[in-house]
């Protein structure tokens, strides 16, 4: 088998990619960098060695991460905000039937955990938030314009039990946010709100109280033993060394 890289696995074996960040949230600029994000399939005989191939690959473009499979399905299930918006960015630059068949799981992902996880990460953000307002006298408002993007974000989905991350109509105020033109005490009394009124949602949210770990898992493992079952030199030395020995001995 031909000796796989960070890049070829990205380059060869990606099965979703899209765009994030400004771009994706409808919060992009003439300035605006454009984030990448993908999800490749290791292949299967690369998982028999010792040296297991990497969960998650940066490049090889500038502002560009992907993750293997298996590593993004874990981090989904445990409802990751950056890796549940992911799924449903509406800017898909490359999708397959296997991307296809992921993107369908989207809701299974989905479940009241989101409110921890989403909630947990916001409170960590608006800490260094206040932070640099009492060590630089304010802070850096493209990290407060983000977070209010997300805790709006975290709120209509524990309302709705969808999650959309285009701010639609939202998008003016929250660039007037980044430019620094809301006086802090007004965007940390949003936050408040916000923060409020998604855990008012948790409690009556329609999303169910765990993902779907099984309808996933089940996914995962269609996809290995269709990557198992790929014709490969590497598959015929391993068969070749099986039929001359047999499994088990010495």
């Amino acid at each position: 088998m031909h000796p796989e890289t960070p890049e070829s696995l990205v380059r060869d074996h990606t099965i979703y990619a899209c765009v994030m960040g400004s771009r994706a949230f409808g919060l992009a600029t003439d300035a605006s960098d454009t984030d990448r994000r993908g999800v490749f399939v290791a292949p299967a005989p690369l998982f028999w060695r010792f040296e297991k191939p990497p969960t998650h690959v940066e490049g090889p473009l500038q502002e560009q991460f992907s993750w293997e499979l298996e590593r993004f399905c874990e981090l989904a299930l445990r409802a990751n905000p950056n890796i549940l918006e992911c799924l449903h960015s509406p800017l898909v630059e490359y999708v397959d039937d296997t991307g296809r068949e992921l993107l369908a799981l989207r809701e299974a992902f989905l479940s009241r955990q989101a409110h921890e996880t989403f909630a947990r990460y916001a409170l960590g953000q608006r800490r260094k938030l206040e932070a640099d307002v009492r060590n630089h006298g304010a802070p850096r408002w493209k990290h407060a314009m983000h977070l209010l993007r997300l805790l709006t974000s975290a709120r209509d989905l524990l309302r709705t039990g969808r999650l959309t991350i285009d701010v639609g109509e939202g998008r003016e105020s929250l660039l007037a946010v980044k430019r620094g033109e809301v006086p802090w005490p007004e965007v940390e009394s949003r936050m408040t709100h916000l923060a409020s009124a998604a855990e008012e949602a948790a409690r009556h949210s329609p999303l169910p109280p765990e993902p779907d770990r099984r309808r996933v898992e089940d996914f995962l493992i269609r996809v290995r033993r269709a990557s198992a079952l790929q014709p490969d030199p590497y598959d015929e030395g391993v068969q070749g060394a099986v039929d001359a020995r047999g499994v088990g001995q010495h």
